[in-house]
C-alpha cells in the first residue's frame, strides 16, 4: 500500500490545532482521504477505486446551527433533479472507502452525500485503537445531533442538483443503526439499506431508541445486510428484529450472509467478503429502485 496514507494518518495523530477553525478547515481538505489509524494496515489487494471522471466529486460543507459540517459529495456533472442518497459512515468516519462508494452511486446517476457526523466530537482518523476511539469519540455522539445533521444534508442537496422526493440512505455499522433510525425519523425517505447495524441495545441520554423500538411503527422499507457469523450482532438479535417488524407494515427484509461476518463490505478490511458485498450492492441498488430513488 502506498505510504500516502500511513503518512496521513500520522499528521492528523500529531498535529496540534490553534482553534477550533483550523480543525475543520483541515478535516474538509481531508474529507474522503486515508484511513482511521486504529484499522491500519489496509487491505491494498481487494481494495476498490473509483475514479471522477463525468462527476463532481470533493468535500463541501453545509451549515447547522452555526456550524460548518463537512460533507463529501459526489454527483454526476453538470446533472440536476439527480436522486439523493446519504451515506453515513462506520465509526472510522469519512475516509477513502466511504468516499469510494458515495462515487459508486454518483457514477450510476445519484447525488450521494456522505457527512462528517462526527465533527464536533472528534477525528475518528487520529486515534490508533477502536476501544479509544469508540470511548472519546462515538460514545459522546447524539443521536439527534445526527438526525438533525443529516436533515441538513438532505436540504443542501435540495438547492444543490438532488430531488428529495427521491430519497435514500445506507449506512455501514455504527451507520447501519442510523439508517434505521433515520427511516423512521424522515418521512421523505423511500428506502433505506442498513448494512450490519445494531439493532438492540441499552438505551441512554443520547442513544434514546434502538432500532428495535421504531420497528413495529417503521414507515418505511428497510434492506437489512447482515453477517451470520458476526459475534458482535448474533443471529438471536436479528430474529427479535424480525419479530418486531412483523409487528408492523414496512415491508422490511433481511438478508443474512452464512459465510460473513461484520464489515463484510469494507474493501479495506480483512473482514472483505467480495461475493456477498458484491451480491449485498446489487440487492442495495435494486432495493432503491424498486421503492422509488432511482
Amino acid at each position: 500500500m502506498p505510504n500516502l496514507k500511513e503518512d496521513f494518518d500520522s499528521l492528523v495523530a500529531k498535529t496540534s490545532w490553534s482553534d477550533d477553525l483550523d480543525r475543520r478547515t483541515f478535516l474538509k481538505a481531508t474529507l474522503g482521504t486515508g484511513f482511521a489509524a486504529a484499522v491500519m494496515p489496509v487491505s491494498a489487494q481487494s481494495l476498490i477505486k473509483t475514479d471522477t471522471a463525468g462527476l463532481t466529486a470533493g468535500a463541501v460543507e453545509v451549515e447547522v446551527n452555526g456550524l460548518s459540517v463537512p460533507i463529501y459529495r459526489a454527483q454526476p456533472e453538470g446533472k440536476r433533479n439527480l436522486p439523493v442518497i446519504l451515506v453515513v459512515s462506520e465509526i472510522f468516519g469519512v475516509h477513502e472507502h466511504i468516499a469510494d462508494i458515495a462515487r459508486r452511486f454518483a457514477k450510476l446517476g445519484y447525488l450521494a452525500i456522505a457527512p462528517d457526523l462526527f465533527i464536533r466530537q472528534g477525528n475518528p482518523a487520529a486515534f490508533a485503537s477502536i476501544p479509544e476511539l469508540l470511548k472519546t469519540v462515538i460514545s459522546q455522539v447524539p443521536d439527534d445531533q445526527v438526525l438533525g445533521d443529516l436533515d441538513a444534508c438532505v436540504a443542501w442537496t435540495k438547492d444543490n442538483g438532488g430531488n428529495v422526493d427521491k430519497l435514500g440512505i445506507t449506512g455501514f455499522c455504527w451507520g447501519g443503526r442510523i439508517a434505521w433510525l433515520y427511516a423512521a425519523h424522515n418521512p421523505k425517505v423511500k428506502a433505506a439499506v442498513a448494512w450490519y447495524g445494531r439493532l438492540v441495545g441499552e438505551k441512554s441520554a443520547l442513544n434514546p431508541k434502538q432500532p428495535i423500538d421504531i420497528a413495529a411503527t417503521l414507515k418505511v422499507p428497510v434492506l437489512g445486510l447482515y453477517g451470520g457469523k458476526d459475534d458482535g450482532i448474533p443471529q438471536e438479535t436479528v430474529k427479535q428484529m424480525k419479530d418486531a417488524l412483523a409487528k408492523g407494515s414496512s415491508k422490511s427484509e433481511f438478508v443474512v450472509y452464512p459465510n460473513s461476518g461484520h464489515a463484510f463490505n469494507a474493501d479495506y478490511r480483512p473482514s472483505y467478503v467480495e461475493a456477498d458485498a458484491k451480491d449485498g450492492w446489487m440487492r442495495t441498488l435494486a432495493r432503491f429502485k424498486k421503492y422509488g430513488v432511482s
